[in-house]
């Protein structure tokens, strides 16, 4: 079993934005888009396309540098500490007289960034654990994940 105490701040909720954007098909495609239309303009010398594709690589990120900074002001959640334990079981996210109890078998997927370790709890939603947070505990939070989990589910990297 681990107990971990985990307080998330808006340079770690950035990175997972970040990272679940631009692994969406919506992402890939409108980085894509801008880059070609950056090329195009180089191309042709038609200057206008360089600041259309600069707009379109450089919104996303911006929006959600924005987006995070909010979210963590404006949720409550995010205000404390949250209390994570990980087990045979799965894992159970706490704060204060809040609890929720999540097996592993309802696990979506678990990835990594150069910052976070990142367990996808559905689709779109995501338990974040910054590496900077984990200390000592990082291998072993890997090793609970892919041990419980089916590995085809599992993209960590160290």
């Amino acid at each position: 079993m681990l107990n971990l105490t985990i307080k998330i701040e808006a340079g770690d909720l950035y990175d997972y934005m970040l990272m679940h954007s631009y692994n969406s098909p919506a992402g890939v495609l409108g980085s894509s888009f801008g880059a070609v239309l950056i090329i195009f303009a180089l191309a042709t010398r038609q200057w206008m396309f360089i600041v259309l594709g600069a707009v379109m690589l450089l919104y996303l990120p911006w929006t959600l540098f924005i987006k995070s900074r909010r979210q963590i002001l404006s949720n409550p959640s995010f205000q404390e500490p949250l209390q994570y334990t990980l087990d045979e079981e799965g894992l159970t996210i706490s704060q204060g007289e809040a609890e929720e109890k999540m097996a592993w078998g309802n696990m979506h997927k678990a990835v990594s960034t150069g910052r976070s370790i990142i367990l996808y709890t559905s689709r779109i939603n995501a338990t974040i654990f910054p590496k900077r947070q984990l200390g000592d505990q990082k291998t072993a939070v890997i090793e609970m994940i892919s041990t419980h989990m089916p590995p085809a589910k599992v993209k960590i990297r160290s």
